[in-house]
């Protein structure tokens, strides 16, 4: 087999391989007056592009417990996870042997609770609390920008609902 067949061959094998599971947490805290949510996002170590929280599914944890495991690895957040998946993104991901891999990310919502001072990945990444308008111009990945402006519309209903509540009735 020539170097050339051997390389189309196995290039054939990558682009038929399902895609990598990774799991994301969408890290959100409402701001001081409850009236506006922040998300955080945070630079990959790799490449700087703006990222959220994700990494490899670990044995014996959920794909939730993941999501806010990474979280707090990474970002140095801990909150409430949902146990329902928000949805879902795709990327290529680079690894560290140079191969490319498509991977599909299953976001899950973290109400940020607790900030911590020191946590595992502190200093290898710059974080920021922006809103959702904001993190869908820094995020390179279509599908991830979908998903922020779903969460949005989301809480803004949610938000609505809570002040709808509050109102008396005439």
């Amino acid at each position: 087999m020539t170097l050339l067949s051997r390389l189309a061959s196995d290039m054939q094998l990558m682009f038929r391989r399902p895609p990598r599971q990774q799991y994301a947490a969408l890290c959100y805290r409402m701001k001081k007056k409850g009236t506006e949510v922040e998300v955080l996002l945070m630079t990959s170590r790799d490449t700087g592009r703006w990222v959220i929280p994700k990494g490899w599914p670990m044995n014996g944890k959920c794909s939730y417990e993941v999501a806010a495991r990474e979280a707090y690895e990474e970002a140095g957040v801990r909150g409430s996870v949902e146990h329902e998946t928000l949805g879902a993104y795709s990327y290529p991901k680079v690894l560290k042997d140079g191969l490319k891999v498509s991977c599909k990310v299953q976001v899950y919502a973290l109400e940020v609770s607790e900030l911590a001072k020191n946590f595992k990945e502190k200093g290898e990444r710059t974080i920021e609390w922006v809103s959702c308008d904001e993190a869908c111009k820094r995020v390179r990945e279509p599908e991830l920008r979908d998903l922020f402006l779903q969460f949005k519309r989301r809480i803004d209903e949610h938000l609505q609902a809570s002040r709808a509540k509050q109102i008396p009735a005439e």
